[in-house]
């Protein structure tokens, strides 16, 4: 028996390349649909595979993703034609309770999962569930801390942590009872670059020291891409391809920053790492090219004005006299750590947040004076977890009561909707939505107010790339409206790079960096894209800088 060890796990190695989780002739429809989720799917994933699922927003990945445990067709219906099975146990002969000691599960929104008031807690419950010893569970808690960056926030409540912050709590939930899979639907959405790399990393270690099996659902390729042993790319009409990253990224419109340099440059090969998108165009970098102007931040029209802000949570400062201004046309991002206080600064200026010291104006008025129809005419705000804004029973009485609300002609919030977010069907239930198809939703009642200021914490957590070309080209076109601007929190560097205009960047509650994009995501090798990674030296942060300087040499 061979045997090997990963910060403390210990597992046997006794049949590698065994076939760990076997779709055969699989189909699912769910009912009142349309269309077919799958059909006639085979697909074998072995043992230490690390699969990646991509697809567009609501094709089914995440469908897919539950079908290895059960919870498709068990717990939400849908008529299910051939079999799945995981480590030889078919998913339709027991239900997902018991396979609970062979599968782990991380889903895209891990505060809708946890059952604990406190980490420590929340690691123990799933043990609890499956009778392990106490010192074996106190050992696992030790060891999953560790390995996730999480001793400090043991006996924290799972409340009070930011979203990056839980979502590691919920890896290591799945993590500490030692599955043989771990599913992990969106795992890197709420996590800052840096959290992400090292999450990633482990899963990583895991998959080649200790043989796990994952399967991974993401939008955010340039994350998880190197990492992916193959791909399977839902296509939203029941088919199904299946290859290598570089096979499936030849023609997939679904693709990574840097695949998309690699075809606007016309390379031969398409790299997947930033390592090797480096090696093929050195040439292209030791070019003499037009330095990209500095942009200059308005210094008129201030629309947010925050003076000595600060806020603490018990005995901790989250923010620390923090003062700036936000003016008209702006596309302001605020990135930092997970944990920075992004959110709490975004609240504060949203009027929703209690023991703000110092001033905060928004359109020259106190944010929490500011009521009803007069509020929804200045601030829109879309907070981490889009579902809060949502009430109505169907996607058509939502869109209904958003036109009602803001006193819009009718159609206007399912028209905002159907750019974002096309193909959603108006009878269903937001919460039967996927996270991304509830985000647009939620954007779409809150743009179609048109309010002043639109504030949004996260906004493309659960969003694949089409819908987040579309919701960069909308906030473009809002924050050019007269009196208009967009303050946003988001890891999502890729976006940043493509629609702000000015970085705040946030540590332990203080701003260390506000600049302009350029300035600030180039001297940030950990927040920087990948396009600049790729150039560097070159001051570029996205393919068509590097079209347009190859267009314009010196």
């Amino acid at each position: 028996m061979e045997a090997n060890r990963c910060h403390g796990y210990l597992i046997s190695l006794t049949c590698i390349g065994a076939v760990m989780i076997k779709f055969s002739n699989v189909s699912l429809i769910y009912p009142n649909s349309t269309t077919t989720v799958l059909e006639n799917l085979n697909l074998e994933i072995q043992e230490g595979e690390l699969v990646l699922v991509i697809g567009s927003t609501g094709s089914g990945k995440s469908s897919l993703l539950r079908l290895i445990n059960g919870l498709v067709p068990h717990h939400t219906g849908g008529i299910l034609a051939g079999d799945v099975s995981v480590n030889g146990v078919s998913t339709q002969m027991v239900k997902p309770g018991g396979m609970a000691h062979l599968i782990g599960i991380v889903g895209q929104n891990p505060a809708n999962t946890f059952v604990a008031d406190t980490v420590e807690d929340e690691l123990a419950f799933g043990m609890e569930t499956l009778n392990l010893p106490l010192d074996v569970m106190r050992k696992r808690i030790e060891e999953t801390l560790d390995l996730l960056s999480l001793t400090s926030l043991r006996n924290r409540s799972i409340a009070t942590l930011s979203g990056g912050e839980q979502q590691r709590v919920a890896i290591g939930a799945a993590l500490v009872t030692h599955p043989k899979v771990l599913v992990l639907d969106e795992p890197t959405s709420a996590l800052d670059p840096i959290a992400a790399e090292e999450v990633l990393s482990i899963l990583h270690r895991l998959v080649h020291d200790l043989s796990l099996t994952v399967v991974i659902a993401e939008h955010k390729l340039e994350r998880v891409i190197q990492f992916a042993d193959r791909i399977v790319q839902i296509n939203g009409d029941g088919v199904a391809k299946i290859g290598t990253p570089q096979q499936i990224l030849l023609e997939s419109p679904i693709a990574p920053p840097i695949v998309h340099l690699a075809r606007a440059l016309g390379l031969k090969e398409i790299g997947v790492s930033v390592r090797d998108m480096r090696r093929m165009t050195s040439e292209i970098r030791e070019g003499a090219y037009v330095q990209q102007p500095t942009r200059e931040a308005s210094i008129d029209n201030p629309i947010i004005t925050i003076d000595s802000l600060s806020l603490s949570y018990a005995e901790k400062k989250v923010l620390k006299q923090i003062s700036t201004n936000v003016y008209a046309h702006e596309i302001v991002a605020v990135m930092g750590r997970n944990g920075a206080g992004k959110s709490s600064l975004l609240k504060s200026l949203a009027g929703i947040m209690d023991g703000v010291n110092g001033a905060v104006l928004v359109d020259s008025q106190d944010p929490q004076k500011l009521k009803g129809k007069n509020r929804r005419e200045s601030i829109g705000f879309i907070p981490q977890e889009p579902s809060d804004l949502l009430y109505g029973q169907s996607v058509s009485i939502e869109c209904e009561q958003a036109d009602s609300d803001n006193e819009v002609a009718a159609g206007t919030t399912l028209s905002v909707l159907n750019q974002l977010v096309p193909g959603i069907s108006l009878h269903a239930h937001p919460r039967d939505l996927s996270e991304g198809q509830r985000l647009g939703l939620a954007l779409s009642v809150v743009l179609s107010g048109n309010p002043k200021i639109l504030i949004l914490d996260e906004p493309t957590r659960g969003l694949d790339y089409q819908a987040k070309n579309e919701l960069t080209r909308i906030l473009i076109e809002f924050a050019k409206a007269t009196g208009k601007c967009v303050l946003l929190a988001t890891h999502d560097v890729e976006l940043v790079a493509e629609l702000a205009s000015r970085v705040i960047f946030i540590a332990d509650g203080d701003i260390v960096a506000d600049g302009t994009t350029l300035d600030v995501l180039l001297s940030s090798p950990a927040f920087a894209p990948q396009v600049s990674k790729v150039m560097s030296p070159q001051p570029w942060l996205k393919v068509s800088d590097v079209i347009a300087a190859l267009d314009n040499p010196l």
